[in-house]
């Protein structure tokens, strides 16, 4: 046939074939383009189709000489695939017919969905010719499916038209909506778009190929005519219709302007015109023309023309245009949207499927979702999304899950992840967390609530101290204050200024320096300040051994006050320096735990074994005041202290007897219980030694007449006592002759005894003077020989023997 009218003559040798027609365009169809194109390839004669999408035409082997302005079939699925992924949807329902088209894309969109984690819930076949016997049942089993499956909202739809109509009467009729993806074979029906209640289905999206505008074409056809010599019916009929010769029926509404731009496939045409725009851009290359003239030889083979369209690279509307390595398009799809208009749909670009990026775009913003009630996006999901902070935990189908929260030091930003994420040095979570952030660093900041009530507390005590100070200097002749002694007091003063000020330390951010002067400081200030209550506790001991001269000569010779003060501290010194050197306190690297995003930082006491040694060797001092303190209690009042020393190391036991427990268990307050219970244990010392001796001695005028009566009724009972004991000397001189070890207690000269009661003479006290401390307040009770409490506890045995017998 092609010999018979000379278009395409048999010949031995085709290099030099040069054809009048350079090039064709069709057809409309694969089916049809296969056989054309293999002929065609023969003469690498180019041929473009703007809509046959085979993906067999892409083997330039066989279709050397095919072009096509679109993607082939094999980019179809997956894009369909990512439409359904953009919006959140993977459950869906998957309807397709039985012919090769069908069976073909079924199975393609199977394996992009899965590649996209889609899950297809249920896949249904109906027979694709409309006569067969079972197709009417089938569409209702499928319309029940889909009705039945109530969480697989979404709808695959690969039809023709003519079966879709079937099933959209079908769930009209069962009231039943969903939403609809449609394949390339029904996306721009226009006779779905008429269905009666097409309203009622739900929402329906598709692809087609990418369109776009073309200037003057709707003028162009709304101004057709009919060549001279040329007949065309259909243009005739539509003229007379537009120019009313008929009488129309009342059934039929009379056409516009625009009614044949209407029922025009705007997407083959665009694909036609960009066909033509790539030929006459391939032409120009080869007949290299200007803007006046194509000096090229227009008599040329087509395979120059092939390779001209090879290279074709052109913007229309602002897109680039060109052919790939398989003479396709790589433009994509536009993603339509099936948008209400009144009882029927129109057609509505929502979006671009791009090959590049292989994402789905969409662009509209005011999507209008028929489905829900609030305009909200359906969901389609076996199971509810994952939100961010969870993990999925997947059962047998991937799409099927159990949300399970991410655990402590974990994090998820993401809907439906598969696995949490650790969370990165330095940083850490709580559970259900969608983010990790550097823990909290907590210590005793000077801003917050109990930092500040400590430091007011060590203000307040170190006030105090002054005050007492002053008090002590100002009115140290007051019989109270000698009596209490003031050397004494001043170093116990020093003490606890120390041990105040060590509560300051365990303020701000711990450093390995202030770990260790918290605890040093503390223990060597406040051991000085009970080495201080220790001499003092001694010599009320010392005054109730006066009854047992013996056992006092012995205990006299300890009675150094400075040497004990000078020898308990430097005990405690050692243990300090032992503990910084064999293992030093130092800030607590401890992790934090799981549960909390605090990191709480404070001093570790280093060695538990120091730690303990030092505060176990407080304890004992104060044990030993206490005890000597207990056995002096019987000596008058008015002249020892031990009733208060009694008193305040009770407190100092009670506040560490609290403090251990809790120090034990609850590490994190562990400074806040350890400042406290220094506090309280200065306070107890200050309250029980210091501001009652103030008080006593600034406003305490009665108190003094008291302590005069008193020690007069002293005196006189101590002459009678020895009285008596000089009845009876004799027998205690043989006694005590025959013991030869016994003698009574007389005072060395120049002795640093110094009871801290009775310093004053008899009759100092009975003048009231308080001129002058005596160097001994012992001695000074009487110039020579036993002390009065010696004697007097000597008269008391004589009289119990002397009843006795």
């Amino acid at each position: 046939m092609l010999s018979t009218n000379g278009s395409f003559p048999v010949m031995a040798d085709y290099s030099e074939f040069r054809p009048q027609v350079k090039a064709i365009l069709g057809e409309q169809y694969s089916l049809l383009t296969i056989p054309v194109a293999k002929l065609l390839s023969v003469y690498l004669f180019p041929q473009i189709s703007a809509t046959s999408s085979a993906v067999v035409l892409s083997d330039k082997l066989k279709f050397p000489g095919f072009f096509r302005v679109i993607p082939n079939d094999v980019h179809q699925t997956e894009a369909l695939a990512q439409l359904i992924h953009h919006f959140g949807w993977n459950w869906v329902g998957l309807v397709s017919m039985d012919d090769e088209y069908g069976r073909g894309a079924h199975q393609s969109f199977v394996k992009n969905a899965k590649d996209l984690d889609v899950c297809v819930a249920y896949e249904e076949v109906i027979p694709h010719y409309l006569d067969h016997e079972q197709s009417e049942q089938r569409i209702k089993e499928v319309a029940r499916q889909i009705q039945d499956s109530s969480k697989a909202q979404v709808v695959m739809v690969i039809l023709r038209p003519q079966l879709v109509d079937l099933l959209f009467k079908e769930m009209i009729r069962r009231n039943t909506s969903r939403v609809w993806i449609a394949s390339d074979s029904w996306a721009r029906s226009t006779i779905l778009t008429t269905v009666q209640d097409i309203n009622k289905v739900g929402d329906i999206f598709g692809l087609d190929f990418v369109t776009g505008n073309i200037p003057g074409f709707d003028h162009y056809l709304q101004n057709l005519t009919v060549r001279t010599g040329v007949r065309n019916d259909l243009i005739e009929e539509y003229e007379q219709l537009l120019n009313h010769t008929p009488s129309f029926p009342e059934n039929c509404s009379e056409p516009s302007a625009d009614s044949l731009e209407n029922n025009i496939d705007l997407p083959v045409v665009f694909g036609e015109t960009v066909a033509i725009w790539c030929i006459a851009h391939a032409l120009r290359d080869l007949l290299e023309c200007n803007e006046t003239s194509c000096p090229g030889d227009t008599n040329f083979p087509p395979y120059k023309l092939v390779e001209k369209l090879q290279k074709v690279n052109f913007t229309l509307n602002g897109e680039n245009k060109f052919f790939n390595k398989d003479g396709d398009f790589e433009d994509g799809y536009d993603v339509l949207m099936w948008v209400p208009d009144g009882e029927s749909r129109r057609f509505e670009v929502i979006g671009r499927y791009t090959l590049q990026q292989r994402q789905v775009e969409i662009s509209s913003t005011n999507i209008i979702w028929t489905m829900t009630t609030n305009n909200t996006t359906p969901v389609s999901q076996c199971s509810s999304s994952c939100k961010p902070g969870s993990f999925k935990k997947v059962s047998e189908i991937s799409c099927c899950y159990n949300c399970i929260k991410c655990v402590y030091g974990t994090f998820n930003t993401g809907y439906d992840e598969n696995e949490c994420h650790t969370c990165p040095p330095g940083t850490w979570s709580p559970p259900e967390s969608s983010k990790c952030e550097p823990r909290t660093e907590k210590f005793l900041k000077w801003s917050e609530a109990y930092p500040i009530a400590l430091v007011v507390g060590v203000i307040i005590g170190l006030l105090l101290l002054v005050i007492s100070f002053l008090c002590f200097i100002v009115k140290r002749h007051a019989l109270i204050i000698v009596a209490s002694n003031l050397l004494m007091s001043c170093f116990m003063m020093l003490g606890l200024a120390v041990s105040f000020v060590s509560v300051l330390l365990f303020m701000d951010k711990p450093t390995i320096e202030l770990c260790r002067g918290q605890q040093t400081m503390y223990a060597l200030g406040f051991t000085f300040c009970v080495s201080c209550i220790l001499v003092k506790a001694f010599h009320t001991f010392l005054a109730y051994m006066g009854s047992d001269p013996v056992r006092r000569d012995r205990l006299q010779r300890f009675d150094k006050s400075v040497f004990i003060m000078v020898l308990v501290t430097s005990v405690q010194g050692i243990i300090c320096a032992f503990w910084l050197v064999y293992d030093t306190p130092d800030v607590d690297h401890t992790p934090p735990s799981n549960q909390s995003m605090e990191h709480v930082l404070q001093c570790s006491e280093g060695s538990d074994i120091g730690f303990g040694v030092m505060h176990g060797y407080i304890a004992l001092l104060a044990f030993i005041c206490f005890l000597l303190a207990f056995k002096g209690r019987r000596v008058p009042q008015d002249f020892n202290e031990a009733g208060v020393i009694i008193f305040s190391m009770l407190i100092h036991f009670f506040a560490w007897l609290c403090f251990v427990p809790i120090y034990i268990t609850k590490s994190e307050v562990r400074p806040i219980t350890q400042a406290s219970a220094i506090l309280v244990s200065n306070y107890g010392i200050i309250f029980c030694l210091l501001l009652p001796k103030c008080y006593q001695a600034i406003w305490g005028k009665h108190t003094t007449e008291q302590m005069r009566t008193r020690l007069r009724k002293f005196s006189e009972f101590r002459n009678r006592a020895s009285v008596d004991s000089g009845r009876s000397s004799n027998d205690e001189d043989r006694q005590s002759g025959s013991e030869g070890s016994v003698k009574l207690f007389h005072p060395p000269s120049g002795s640093e005894t110094d009871s801290g009661f009775m310093n004053l003479s008899m009759r100092h006290l009975s003048q009231g003077s308080t001129s002058s401390t005596p160097e001994d307040p012992l001695s000074v009770l009487v110039p020579e020989g036993p002390t009065a409490v010696v004697r007097l506890g000597t008269a008391v045995r004589h009289r119990r023997r002397s009843q006795s017998m």
